[in-house]
């Protein structure tokens, strides 16, 4: 097996983080697992309806890479987003009201789980298609260099948008033209129920970075701190200027495709095996080992996350539906 990436690289990270980075990181993981279970809980009840892909078992690659970014820089996601745009900075109610289709959710009620959007936050979006939001981090990244500015973009996809043309033309555009575009194929093993070796010819993800001349790289998805260790070193090297970077995180989702999916195409025992490997367990028994926090104080932040999660659900439940009137509104540009 090939996590080429040694783990000193991530005990590293762990000794140059102080206690607030490391408690954060665990706060950000285990909010982004509280809304997901909230919202399974809710889609189950009908709350929440329509498409429904939720990130349980992913957390440590969007917190470990979003953490290693500047506010400023720009994330771009598919349709599986909620993760990646709570470990942003998106309000919990916000992202929850819009899963209920309130007027109150952070793309008004009309995105859903698969179009969450937030400008202010350079959260740019989740996406349908799959691989659809490749080619916008590639003109993301052009705008950056045309503008000369100092920023990323930081363009997460799943392992199924590798056989998209367009997963190549933007890997391609990226290198020729030197973009400061940090790639993050999130590889967890299935295209829907499809696994990766029988739809992809080269297993070894990272390696599709050799021919477009750019570094790539394969983490532990489940380890936080060495994802944050990887994305830290490919955006220094984007603000260098030294252009595009490949990471591919492998990682794990604990539950089917979307809410709809029973997942019996994976074995008990397979689930198991990387629900042992859980990256916010992990990140509490290291963080308790190395005597960087103690139980109380991670109880602690499991009750606040637990009670800022009731109060988004609360929030969403008595926020009103979009207004008739405003149907039209917020579909091309504002003319006014």
């Amino acid at each position: 097996m090939a996590l080429e990436r040694e783990k000193h690289v991530a005990e590293r990270a762990l000794l140059t983080m102080d206690e607030g980075q490391l408690l954060d990181l665990y706060r950000r993981m285990f909010l982004i697992r509280r809304f997901e279970d909230k919202t399974a809980e809710m889609y189950s009840r009908g709350k929440i309806t329509g498409f429904c892909h939720l990130y349980a078992g992913e957390e440590a690659v969007a917190v470990g890479a979003i953490a290693a970014l500047y506010d400023k820089d720009y994330v771009i996601s598919t349709y599986r987003e909620h993760g990646h745009c709570l470990a942003k900075g998106a309000s919990p109610r916000g992202v929850m009201a819009e899963l209920f289709g309130k007027s109150t959710g952070i793309s008004r009620g009309r995105g859903g789980s698969m179009h969450l959007f937030e400008p202010n936050l350079r959260f740019m979006g989740g996406y349908a298609i799959v691989g659809g939001g490749l080619p916008l981090a590639a003109g993301l990244g052009l705008s950056i260099v045309y503008k000369e500015e100092p920023e990323v973009v930081c363009c997460f996809f799943g392992d199924g948008a590798l056989p998209q043309g367009a997963f190549h033309e933007s890997l391609n555009l990226a290198s020729l033209w030197k973009l400061p575009v940090i790639f993050i194929c999130e590889n967890n093993f299935y295209g829907m129920g499809t696994m990766v070796q029988n739809a992809i010819c080269q297993e070894d993800l990272y390696r599709f970075a050799e021919p477009y001349k750019m570094p790539g790289v394969r983490v532990d998805g489940m380890d936080v701190l060495e994802v944050y260790r990887a994305t830290t070193e490919a955006a220094t090297h984007a603000r260098e200027g030294e252009g595009p970077s490949l990471i591919e995180a492998v990682t794990y989702r604990f539950r089917g495709h979307s809410m709809s999916d029973p997942a019996e195409y994976r074995s008990r025992r397979e689930e198991r095996i990387w629900q042992e490997r859980d990256p916010i367990k992990s990140l509490r028994r290291k963080l308790l080992h190395d005597g960087r926090a103690t139980e109380p104080r991670l109880d602690e932040i499991e009750q606040e996350v637990a009670a800022v999660i009731d109060d988004a659900v609360k929030f969403a439940e008595e926020s009103p539906e979009p207004a008739l009137d405003e149907i039209g509104k917020h579909v091309y540009v504002d003319e006014g």
